[in-house]
């Protein structure tokens, strides 16, 4: 057993640490296009170092590696970090996910590209948009007069007429547009005349500079309720919608290049006569178009998109405004017409990519002063204000993109990413400063040093489906979370527009919908709970064990809030008749994501590792209470150490792990899998809750203090005889 003998836990926490707070520096191949939280691949890399490769992980992390004859499968892909860690060192690999979206995304990022052609056909493409739709995306600068210059983003409020006097109603739920952390001044938009101020204190905002009015921060819309400026009647939202509420355009940030390296902060403005022309001639143009890729598919009933009804969003088009629809269906045409088939295809991938920045519900953030894209909370945001980029981006002359959203920008992050597939590196920490280190020799890809490596990809479920009885030499994963995201639900809308354009490009369009029943992820809508989540995830883990070789590992990450959670993976782990051998913790979701930003989330996972029953444990894992507390300990300040001091979530999950690991092990000997699920859920709730209320424990061990000296070393805490030491950076 190897992972629980070489695993590094402050080296891999560390990594983690700094790659999740900037992955796409890390890992760039993850901006081929979105998936939701994936986990580091510093730690896939290290696990299967740490497997497969004799010798401490500190010394073998930065090397190049080719390990041939290697077999190893992800069942979950998802957005592939595993098999692409996996492929990277030279192993075959397999993947399987019931959504479609996730068999084209990890085909797309393995795939090769012959960059040179792609670089030609994506300019050729924008080219093609500049002359086409260019000009809407066009402003006037009335700070300088120059009269053309590009928009970065459009700003528009949602509206309603008055139900009783039918005066139109600006929904604004506040009146800041800009705060002062990256531009000079806060900037604040005047209730009566809507012009732009400049405020440098927001306790006293003043009085607007062009009508005189009392400047405010606070805007009328709270609560679903928004008082008419004109009659005073109280109009409540959204209601029954049959369509969504209209948009008026408030405000305009662009770029001027010429201006930029003499000018203080960034350009705002009030739309202007010729601006509103604009988006009215670029509707006119819309509408008289006829359609070929414009989805017409409805949005069905679901956990996330039920939200979108409630707004009147009830077909995914509905979401785009019609300069978006006018620029995405052009796109659309333009690479329906390229000849190369996988140039094609990597275009197509980056129109589905740029949906989620080309949409209506995209928001724009008053401190960073950037775009948020539809998912950046993992799911569909419907806020009263909205942030419409630039559809063609804008490039700069060395390189970079201003702002986000734009196709010169998913361009640029696709460059990248295929780059980092033939020239792999890791990055470490020089004082201040990254470090890019070349791993000279590894590759992602079906080839490399002239031998093919398996690359086998499916849409396919894993609880069914055979991977070969004896054939895997590990399977790695990062499995559904039960409940937290609801990943068909979300990708369904990018696969609408993919499945119009790309559908006889490939067999992942077979489906009407990337949802389906068999979803391990809970659902309200579905009528999908604990119960079908332990059933699948218990099914899924059996078709492992039996595809894995003898001793082999099954290693996955996972934490949740609810206990629940915890008992399911304990059903699933005692039902395919493994030990948990390890339970390690590792980092890994960004401290300051938005979807889990001032809760008492965890940004620590659990990593499992799970290996065959009949195996002879070479070592006994205490489970007695004073020992786990002391684990749980070093494992704190293991993780302080290298940068992150553990809060009550993450301290709870990782109490939960190291209960689950206990739980399964004590089980196992006796384990009924014939048993109905509730009592088999029922049996680990009991084992986990044998030293008390995991949430009292959790709370003891959260106000504990870490140990001056590090604890004993054992099997569960992944650091046996090989010493832990960090690399000096």
């Amino acid at each position: 057993m190897s992972i629980e003998r070489r695993f590094d836990v402050p080296l891999i926490a560390e990594m983690a640490l700094r790659e999740k707070q900037i992955q796409q520096v890390y890992r760039p191949i993850i901006a081929v296009h979105k998936w939701f939280a994936r986990r580091p691949g510093t730690l896939f890399r290290g696990l299967l170092l740490s497997e497969f490769v004799d010798e401490p992980l500190h010394e073998s992390f930065y090397r190049s590696h080719d390990l041939p004859g290697l077999r190893v499968a992800d069942p979950f892909m998802g957005g592939g970090i595993p098999l692409i860690e996996a492929n990277r060192i030279g192993c075959d690999v397999e993947g399987l996910d019931i959504n479609p979206m996730s068999t084209w995304i990890v085909r797309e990022e393995i795939a090769s590209i012959d960059l040179t052609a792609y670089q030609q056909a994506a300019a050729a493409l924008r080219a093609a948009l500049e002359t086409q739709v260019g000009h809407y995306y066009r402003t006037g600068c009335p700070l300088y007069g120059d009269s053309d210059v590009p928009v970065k983003s459009f700003l528009w409020v949602k509206s309603l007429k008055c139900h009783g006097c039918d005066h139109p109603v600006d929904l604004f739920p506040g009146f800041v547009l800009a705060r002062d952390r990256r531009h000079p001044t806060n900037v604040l938009i005047c209730p009566e005349c809507g012009d732009l101020n400049d405020a440098d204190d927001l306790e006293k905002p003043g009085n607007c500079s062009s009508c005189s009015a009392e400047l405010r921060v606070t805007g009328p819309a709270r609560r679903g309720r928004c008082d008419c400026p004109k009659c005073g009647e109280e109009n409540r939202y959204p209601g029954a919608l049959s369509a969504p509420l209209s948009h008026r355009m408030f405000a305009i940030e662009y770029h001027n290049p010429e201006r930029r390296s003499h000018h203080k902060g960034r350009f705002f403005k009030k739309p202007d006569a010729e601006d509103l022309a604009r988006a009215e001639a670029a509707s006119k143009q819309w509408h008289g178009l006829t359609p070929r890729y414009v989805p017409e598919t409805e949005i069905p009933a679901g956990d996330e998109s039920d939200r979108l009804h409630r707004w009147g969003y009830y077909r995914y088009r509905d979401m785009s405004n019609s300069r978006q629809l006018l620029g995405l269906e052009l796109s659309c045409g333009l690479i329906a017409d390229v000849s190369d088939t996988r140039i094609r295809r990597a275009l197509a991938t980056n129109l589905s990519d740029l949906l989620r920045y080309q949409n209506m519900l995209c928001r724009y953030d008053t401190k960073s002063l950037k775009s948020l894209d539809v998912f950046s909370v993992h799911g569909f945001p419907v806020g009263l204000v909205q942030c419409e980029p630039n559809l063609l981006g804008i490039p700069r002359s060395n390189g970079r993109n201003v702002g986000s959203g734009g196709w010169s920008n998913i361009v640029s992050k696709y460059v990248e990413a295929k780059r980092f597939c033939e020239a792999p590196f890791e990055v470490r920490k020089a004082g201040s400063r990254r470090r890019r280190i070349p791993i000279a020799g590894e590759r992602i890809g079906g080839e490399a040093n002239g031998r093919r490596r398996a690359v086998r990809l499916r849409c396919a479920d894993a609880t069914s489906s055979h991977l070969g009885s004896g054939t895997l030499d590990a399977v790695l994963t990062d499995p559904p979370y039960f409940g937290n995201v609801q990943y068909g639900e979300l990708m369904d809308y990018c696969y609408a527009w993919l499945r119009r354009l790309a559908a006889g490009d490939d067999d992942c369009f077979e489906h009407a919908s990337t949802r389906s029943s068999r979803e391990l992820t809970g659902n309200a809508t579905e009528a999908r709970g604990l119960t079908h989540f332990a059933k699948g995830l218990a099914a899924a883990w059996t078709n492992a064990a039996s595809a894995l070789k003898p001793g082999a590992p099954l290693a996955f990450t996972f934490h949740h809030n609810r206990v629940g959670a915890y008992c399911a993976v304990g059903v699933a782990i005692l039902d395919a008749g493994f030990l948990c051998t390890a339970s390690l913790p590792c980092p890994a979701e960004m401290s300051g994501s938005i979807h889990i930003h001032g809760t008492t989330s965890s940004i620590v996972d659990t990593v499992f590792v799970c290996r065959s029953a009949n195996l002879e444990r070479s070592r006994e894992l205490s489970d007695a209470p004073e020992d786990l507390s002391a684990l749980i300990g070093k494992e704190r300040a293991q993780l302080q150490a290298a940068g992150w001091k553990a809060t009550y979530g993450d301290t709870r999950c990782m109490l939960l792990g190291h209960l689950t690991r206990i739980a399964v092990n004590d089980l196992h000997a006796r384990w009924n899998k014939s048993l109905p699920t509730e009592q088999r859920l029922a049996l680990v709730r009991d084992a986990l809750n044998r030293f008390g209320s995991p949430d009292d424990l959790a709370r003891h061990l959260a106000d504990a203090p870490p140990p001056e000296e590090p604890v004993a070393r054992s099997v569960s805490s992944a650091a046996s005889e090989v010493e832990q030491v960090a690399i000096p950076f």
